[in-house]
């Protein structure tokens, strides 16, 4: 059975809350991704299931700042689910979503070398190894793909 994919509501918060920590293997994540995504970015943000489960959740929005950008703040695929394809489908729906805007960007942790293979696999760049980023001693990869 393939998982469908549709968008967030204020609903699916709770039971992302409840994995997230665990999907990041004992991360404490949770924090970082607040309901607001599951209220006021519902059209950019999507949550994938599999037999009325969660497996998969993708939370961005297209920029205020910067008319032809897009950001994804948070995706998470559950462990049992990597590698099926269901993250790059997570990410299309967003490209389709905040189209007609050619960049999108994300930001991971150094540590997460995982994160910054998949980013690569689905055609991200690494843009730059910002070292204070989220602050003193708070270093992140800039990651890039360029939609056009």
């Amino acid at each position: 059975m393939d998982a469908s994919i549709r968008h967030a509501e204020p609903e699916d918060f709770r039971a992302v809350q409840a994995v997230i920590d665990e999907w990041w293997g004992g991360r404490q994540m949770a924090a970082m991704l607040p309901k607001l995504f599951f209220v006021h970015f519902r059209d950019t943000s999507f949550v994938a299931e599999r037999g009325g489960r969660i497996v998969g959740f993708l939370c961005g929005f297209r920029s205020q700042t910067f008319a032809d950008e897009a950001y994804v703040h948070f995706v998470g695929v559950d462990p049992a689910e990597r590698g099926s394809g269901l993250g790059r489908m997570l990410y299309e729906r967003f490209f389709a979503a905040v189209a007609p805007r050619t960049t999108v960007r994300a930001v991971t942790s150094t540590v997460n070398e995982r994160s910054v293979a998949f980013h690569r696999a689905i055609g991200f760049e690494v843009e730059r190894i910002d070292e204070e980023y989220d602050g003193r001693g708070e270093p992140r990869v800039l990651l890039v793909r360029r939609l056009a």
